[in-house]
C-alpha cells in the first residue's frame, strides 16, 4: 500500500477565529443594516463564507466568530449555513461582543476581541491559533502555511503577499531576511525612502519564488498563525490591534516569520474594491474561481427553484438560483438570488444582490393601489454600473447610471461611493426616476 504523507503539525489542534465585528464604514451603505462579513458576494455568498470555508478545507474545524456592529443577519447566517454532526469535534460558534462585570467597553480592535474572549478560547484544547479576517476574497490551504510554521520553529507566522508600490502605503508591509524571519514591520509606509528601504531586492524575490519580476513589497494579509501559549502571553497588556501593536512590538524577541502567498487575494475594503471583485467574477477567465470544486465555498443551502430565462438576452453574466428574466438583456453583471427583471430592461455592469423572499401575488392589489413597484426591477429600466441592494423595488422607465457621478453623494433614494451608485436595501425607485 502507498504510504500516506505525514503532516508537520495536525491541522485538527488549530483553533480559527474569525474577525467579523468590525463597522464596515468604508462599504457604507451597503454596512448600512448589516455587518461587514454578511454583506452578499457572487449573487449567493456571503463574505464570511470565505475564511470559512477556506478553514473547513484545511481541515480546520473549530472555529469561533467574533461579532460585534449590525450581527443579526450574520448570525442567521453563519448558524444557518455551517453545521457539523455529532460525531465530530467541530463547531462554527458565535461570540458577540458582550460587556462584563469587570469590562465594559466594546472591541477597540483585532487583539482586544480575542483578548475579551480569552475565556472562551482557554476552554478549547489546541496547539495554534489561527486569525483570519472576515472581508477577504482568496482561496488558500491553510495546513500549508501551518506546515511552514512548525517547520521553521516559529512562534508567530504572518501570511503576506507581494504587492507594487502603488499598493505599499495603505497596507503594513515586513521586510525579512533569507530565512522569511520578519525583521521589520511598518504600517502604511507613506514617504518613499521608507518604502525604499522595504523593498524586495531582486536577488531574495528570485530565492522566495516570487512571480513578476518588478519592484515588490512583502503586505500583511491580516492572516496570523500563534502559538497558543505565546497568544496568551501576548495579549497579557492593553495593545488594541494585532497589526499595529502586537506584532511590532514583539518583532525583536519573538521568532516571527512571513509566509508568501502568491495567489489571487482581495481585500474588499471599498466599493470601489466590492464592485470591481464582484464583476471579475463573469470575466471569461476570473481570478477567483467558483468551480474549484477540490476546495468549494460553502455557502447556506435554499431550496429554489432554478432561475427561469423567459427569452431573456444574457451575456458573460452569473445568474443565481431562482430567478425570472423577462424578455429583457443582461450583461457582464451578477444577478442575485430571486432577482427579477422585467420586459425590455437592460442590466449593464451591475449586480443585483436579488431578494430575501417572493413577493406573493395576492398582496399586489394593494400595493399596486398606492404605487408601490413591484419587487425587483421593473420595464423598460436601464441599470448600468451600479450596486442594487436587496429587496429593493425599482419602476418601469428608470435610467440608473454611474457615468458622471461625483465621487460621494448622499441622496433621499441612493448613494454614491466610489463614484459608484448604490441602490439601498429595501429602497424603493418611483416609475421614471433618472440617477
Amino acid at each position: 500500500m502507498p504510504s500516506v504523507p505525514t503532516r508537520a503539525a495536525d491541522p485538527h489542534r488549530v483553533l480559527t477565529i474569525i474577525m467579523g465585528g468590525g463597522r464596515g464604514t468604508r462599504l457604507f451603505p451597503l454596512t448600512r443594516e448589516r455587518a461587514k462579513p454578511a454583506v452578499p458576494l457572487a449573487g449567493k455568498y456571503r463574505l464570511v463564507d470565505i475564511p470559512l470555508s477556506n478553514s473547513i478545507n484545511s481541515e480546520m474545524r473549530r472555529i469561533f466568530v467574533l461579532t460585534q456592529f449590525l450581527s443579526a443577519s450574520l448570525h442567521r447566517h453563519v448558524y444557518g449555513s455551517f453545521k457539523f454532526d455529532q460525531f465530530t469535534d467541530g463547531f462554527v460558534e458565535i461570540l458577540a461582543a458582550e460587556q462584563s462585570h469587570t469590562d465594559t467597553s466594546w472591541y477597540q480592535g483585532t487583539a482586544d476581541a480575542v483578548r475579551k474572549n480569552l475565556v472562551h478560547f482557554r476552554t478549547v484544547d489546541f496547539d495554534h491559533a489561527l486569525i483570519l479576517s472576515g472581508d477577504q476574497l482568496y482561496r488558500m490551504d491553510f495546513r500549508t502555511l501551518l506546515d511552514q510554521h512548525v517547520g521553521a520553529g516559529a512562534e508567530i507566522t504572518v501570511a503576506t503577499i507581494p504587492v507594487p508600490r502603488e499598493a505599499a502605503p495603505g497596507l503594513g508591509i515586513m521586510q525579512i531576511n533569507a530565512e522569511r524571519r520578519i525583521v521589520r514591520y511598518v504600517e502604511k509606509p507613506a514617504e518613499a525612502s521608507q518604502l525604499d528601504s522595504l523593498r524586495l531586492d531582486p536577488s531574495t524575490q528570485t530565492s522566495l519564488g516570487v512571480e513578476g519580476g518588478c519592484e515588490r513589497f512583502l503586505a500583511s494579509m491580516g492572516i496570523y498563525l500563534f502559538n497558543r501559549n505565546l497568544l496568551f502571553q501576548l495579549l497579557d497588556n492593553d495593545l488594541a490591534d494585532f497589526g499595529r501593536h502586537i506584532i511590532p512590538s514583539a518583532i525583536e524577541h519573538r521568532r516571527i516569520f512571513s509566509f508568501i502567498f502568491q495567489g489571487y487575494w482581495e481585500d474588499i475594503g471599498t466599493i470601489r474594491s466590492f464592485y470591481q471583485a464582484n464583476l471579475d467574477l463573469v470575466a471569461e477567465l476570473p481570478r477567483f474561481n467558483f468551480f474549484d470544486m477540490v476546495a468549494p465555498i460553502y455557502t447556506r443551502a435554499r431550496f429554489l427553484p432554478p432561475s427561469k430565462v423567459n427569452g431573456a438576452a444574457v451575456e458573460q453574466s452569473a445568474i443565481s438560483e431562482g430567478c425570472i428574466l423577462n424578455h429583457c438583456r443582461v450583461a457582464g453583471s451578477i444577478v442575485g438570488l430571486r432577482s427579477v427583471v422585467e420586459r425590455d430592461s437592460e442590466i449593464t455592469r451591475s449586480i443585483l444582490m436579488g431578494a430575501d423572499y417572493y413577493e406573493p401575488a395576492e398582496t399586489r392589489p394593494c400595493g399596486a393601489a398606492e404605487g408601490l413597484p413591484r419587487l425587483g426591477i421593473g420595464r423598460s429600466t436601464r441599470i448600468e454600473g451600479a450596486i442594487v441592494d436587496k429587496n429593493a423595488r425599482i419602476g418601469d422607465r428608470c435610467v440608473i447610471r454611474s457615468a458622471g457621478k461625483p465621487d460621494t453623494l448622499d441622496h433621499p433614494l441612493y448613494y454614491v461611493r466610489d463614484g459608484i451608485v448604490i441602490i439601498p436595501k429595501g429602497a424603493v425607485i418611483p416609475d421614471g426616476t433618472m440617477i
